[in-house]
């Protein structure tokens, strides 16, 4: 449920993202930051969050994550202006960690024969709460006061630290050390500089001095990270367990996957929402685009057990194969099926069919290649990757849509060749996360049709 209302939070501001400089009185450029601050928040702190549970307990961390939902939540309720909206989807971004949090907590809390399927349902519920979240969001925009979402919101946060409180048991802590926080810093700076210059680039203009500056100093400050973290005692990421080839490339796999599974989420609503007049858009309302697009976050539920019992008979690495591969499909049926809703709705299905598999296997090679006493950190660091990958999928469709673009009553918009351009470039990112998930190293145990997060893991 955390995770489902994580995601939520994500989709919470879409319904709201056209009217935002008329209802906070400032301009679209300021208003953007909105958006960006969410993400910015959540990049910087969720490895952070992961480190801190493997030092002080998975269950305690859980719920302080809460806590900035909760009070992001009301200051957005209340907010009259950019600047305290800017800083409670912040806060709200902070909550983020739950996720890797609560998956990492498996591995603590259950029997090895319970896990593969949890990870998988858990890892579907960012999948769940998106397709539930953008219709409801529509809804409630359209039909009552905006602040009502974030009332709404601020509720339901409240519900799972209840929940979190009452149901999930602490475990003894097994990590060793103190915060790194002179790492913690140095990530938070690298990532800030490396995110803004990605997401501004396009447009600010990627020649314009100040993006020039950020992109530099994020791989000037990434570069002092690395090396701080490779000497000291207790790292914040430890690079030398990241290194190894099966969380290496399990983590590159994910960051290759997000750019492809975001792909789709920044050109089908457009589609679905563009006027018939173009020739190519679809013609429905906020509302009606998300009930189009909800069916394929309900199929992560529903594909998420099966591809748990692939990981069980096959590995995890065939699943992430399998699901970046089904995403593959989703994109090339996408550019046969773009001219009609229907159409769009079976290649929405198919993509988050692909997404569900590939999400719910990424935790299991993650969990299974490093130490029990590192476990949120490592995935933490994974979803940390994946929010990257995302981050570079938005300025690159977002600059292939601007380039390829046609006029409409006086207004540019993205052209039917740019659609069809950035589907065929989503379908060969999938392929290459495919590509890169085939060379991760599988053990005798997966060979033979055992998940190495069995009982060597969860027994350890």
């Amino acid at each position: 449920m955390a995770g489902i209302i994580a995601a939520v939070m994500q989709t919470l501001v879409v319904p709201l993202l056209g009217e935002l400089p008329a209802l906070l009185h400032t301009s679209g450029s300021n208003a953007s930051w909105v958006v960006t601050a969410t993400l910015l928040a959540a990049a910087v702190t969720t490895p952070v969050a992961g480190r801190l549970g493997d030092l002080y307990g998975k269950r305690r961390m859980l719920l302080i994550s809460t806590v900035p939902l909760i009070a992001g939540s009301v200051l957005c309720a209340v907010a009259g202006s950019v600047a305290p909206m800017i800083i409670g989807r912040g806060l709200q971004g902070m909550g983020m960690g739950i996720l890797p949090l609560g998956i990492s907590a498996l591995r603590d809390l259950l029997p090895a024969e319970r896990l593969g399927p949890s990870i998988a349902m858990v890892s579907a519920s960012m999948g769940i709460g998106g397709a539930v979240g953008l219709p409801v969001a529509a809804a409630v925009a359209q039909h009552a006061n905006w602040r009502v979402l974030f009332w709404v919101a601020a509720g339901l946060s409240l519900l799972i630290a209840i929940l979190i409180y009452v149901v999930v048991p602490d475990v003894p802590v097994l990590a060793k050390g103190r915060f790194d926080v002179v790492g913690a810093i140095g990530l938070g700076v690298g990532l800030i500089c490396l995110l803004i210059g990605i997401s501004k680039g396009a447009s600010w203009g990627w020649d314009n001095g100040g993006i020039i500056g950020l992109l530099v100093a994020a791989v000037l400050a990434l570069a002092l990270w690395g090396w701080w973290e490779l000497r000291t005692r207790d790292p914040l990421v430890d690079l030398r367990v990241t290194a190894r080839p099966k969380v290496l490339l399990t983590n590159a796999s994910s960051m290759v996957l997000g750019f492809g599974m975001y792909s789709a989420s920044l050109i089908i609503p457009q589609l679905l929402q563009l006027p018939r007049a173009t020739g190519y858009g679809l013609g429905q309302s906020m509302l009606a685009m998300g009930l189009w697009m909800a069916p394929g976050g309900l199929m992560m539920m529903l594909v998420s057990p099966l591809g748990a019992k692939l990981s069980a008979a096959r590995g995890p690495k065939v699943t992430l194969v399998a699901g970046a591969l089904v995403l593959a499909a989703g994109y090339a049926s996408s550019t046969v099926l773009m001219g009609s809703t229907w159409g769009l709705l079976v290649a929405v299905c198919v993509c988050n069919c692909g997404v569900a598999l590939a999400y719910g296997a990424m935790p299991a090679l993650i969990m299974s290649a490093v130490p029990l006493s590192e476990t949120a950190a490592a995935n933490s660091f994974n979803t940390l990757m994946r929010s990257i990958g995302t981050s570079f999928s938005a300025a690159v469709i977002g600059a292939v849509l601007a380039q390829m673009s046609t006029s409409l009553g006086g207004h540019a918009i993205p052209s039917e060749s740019g659609f069809r351009t950035g589907l065929f470039i989503g379908c060969g990112v999938a392929l290459a996360s495919a590509a890169i998930a085939a060379f991760i190293p599988v053990k005798g145990d997966e060979a033979s049709g055992r998940s190495t997060i069995g009982a060597k893991a969860v027994g350890a």
